[in-house]
Formats: C-alpha cells, structure tokens, sequence
C-alpha cells in the first residue's frame, strides 16, 4: 500500500483527500517508480476542477492529483527494455494516475532518465514547464533579434520561455503582476506591469511597430487584450486557451515523448534554464501546494517532495 493524494469527485479543494491504494502495477510499456518530487501545474486543478474532461473524464475516482514527477524506478512493464530497476527517471503520469503520491507509473515512452547532477526537484519540472517552453518558442522559431512577448511571464513556464528566449538570442518583453517584476528584469526582460494598467500601450511603446511573435500563457481577456500586438498572426501561439484560433492563432502543439524530457534536462545541467522554484512542500502539505498555484499569484515553480 501508498499513500497518494487525490479527490473522489470534480469539484474544488473541498473534493481533495489523502488515501491509501494498493501500488500500481506497471502494464505494458509502463514503469512503476517511488515518487521523490512532484511539481505543482496549473493543470492539476483543473483537472479536478472536471475542467478538462478529455484528459480524465473517462478515469475511475479517486483520481490522484499531479502530472509531472521525479524518483526512482521500481518495476518495469512487458516491453520496456530501455529503463531498469534502480534507475533514477523523470516524467508524466496519465491523467488521474497522478504523481501527488508515494508510487505511481509512468509511460516508459514518456519517461527519462534524470541526469546525475540534476536534482529530482528540478528534474521533476521539467514535464510541464520546461516542455512547454521549448514547444512554444520551438514553433515560433523565431530569428535572432526578434522581439517575443511572454503574456504571464512570471509563472514557472513564463520564466522557462524568457530564460531559453534570451539564450535564443531573443529580446522578451514580458507581462505580470509587479511582485514578479524583479524576477524576470533579472533575467534581462523588459517588464509591462498588469499593476501599472494598459497592458497593449505599455508594449507599444516598447515595441512601436508591433512584436514578431507572442506566447500567451494566460490565456481570456488578457489573451484578447494583447493579441493585436503580434505582427503577423501565424507567430502568436497560447498554451492556455483553445480559442486562441478565434484571433488568427494556434494553441501550442505539446511533445511529450523522451526527446523533449532530454532536451530540457539538459539545458538545466548546463545551465540555460533554472526552474526558479520558489517554495518546496512536504507530501503532508500538498493541498496547500495546490492553493498557491490555484491563485494565479505564484512566482516560478512550486514543488512537492517526498522524501
């Protein structure tokens, strides 16, 4: 038996429980791992908001709660040959598997190894996002010298895309509430303040002719709000609103397989990308995790480890 953390129906905070469950079986192509860290996504509550039904509207309550996570593996499945007992991995869970728990599997195609020097914590981030940020300024492929706006840049995505955007040789503009200004000023953004008011003509003064391309990780009004500011259409990308093809735009294609995992490891051990997380919970403060995020308010990256 482990323990997980989870919730039994859709709904808010009220909805969320620890349990016990038997430990995973790994079925084919799949790995059981003890998990060491887990980090903290937008997703995740809304995933046990029901906003996403068809990510998990078909999965059996309870459902654990968590996307992404860290540790070691504990049994491997028919078909994977290519991880083993003892090896340290990181990666995603399935929807309603879940990674706020003691064990749990992942996708053997969707895990990796995690890179001595990287510690689980920071390996354990990088599913979300640090992916996401390597999809979005990876389709927008933008040149060298070319403006991109982060609208929500002080989030642990937003601040993965600055930092791979200013190794780009990118300049970022970036959007946020002034508590994340220092942050994403220290990693050579200029910042446009929600605090300040008037979001489009703080970027238009900044940029006067427009920008050349436009990550959205905020996604509503606030998608709506600055949409126009993007040169040409085809260069604004959201991970955050479907109807971001509504303006002209594309939702960011996700690549969740063991290249992309690899790829974003690496630039945290050499150094491009540090996750910036800002606070670490224990297992038993898991709820209080998913609060935070569930403000809006948070600044980089929250995990959660377990030991």
């Amino acid at each position: 038996m482990s323990r997980a953390f989870g919730y039994h129906a859709f709904g808010g905070p009220e909805v969320q429980q620890y349990f016990d469950r038997p430990d995973p079986k790994p079925a084919d192509n799949e790995i059981l791992i003890r998990v060491r860290a887990a980090g903290v996504a937008r997703l995740d509550h809304l995933l046990r908001d029901g906003a996403v039904p068809a990510l998990n509207g078909h999965v059996p309550f309870p459902q654990v709660m968590g996307m992404e996570a860290a540790g070691d593996v504990l049994a491997v499945g028919a078909g994977v040959t290519d991880l083993k007992v003892g090896d340290a991995v990181f990666g995603f869970a399935l929807s309603g598997a879940g990674t706020y728990a003691e064990t749990t599997v992942l996708p053997a195609e969707n895990a990796a190894r995690k890179p001595e020097s990287l510690p689980y914590e920071w390996a354990a981030t990088v599913p979300v996002s640090g992916t996401t940020a390597l999809d979005g300024l990876d389709r927008l492929d933008l040149p060298a010298g070319s403006t991109l706006l982060i609208n929500g840049v002080g989030g642990s995505t937003g601040l993965a895309t600055a930092q791979l955007a200013r190794a780009r040789g990118l300049t970022v503009i970036g959007t946020g509430s002034d508590s994340k200004r220092a942050v994403a000023e220290a990693l050579g953004v200029t910042f446009a303040s929600y605090t300040a008011g008037d979001i489009p003509g703080q970027v238009r003064a900044l940029a006067p002719s427009g920008v050349d391309g436009l990550f959205d990780l905020v996604g509503g009004d606030s998608l709506r709000s600055v949409a126009g500011l993007v040169k040409d259409a085809k260069y604004l990308l959201s991970a955050a609103d479907f109807t971001v093809s509504e303006l002209g735009g594309e939702f960011v294609d996700r690549r969740l397989g063991r290249t992309s995992l690899e790829a974003v490891a690496a630039l945290m051990v050499d150094g491009t990308i540090d996750p910036h997380i800002t606070r670490t919970f224990t297992f038993d403060q898991s709820a209080e995790a998913v609060a935070a995020v569930e403000t809006g308010h948070t600044t980089g990256k929250l995990v959660i480890a377990l030991g």
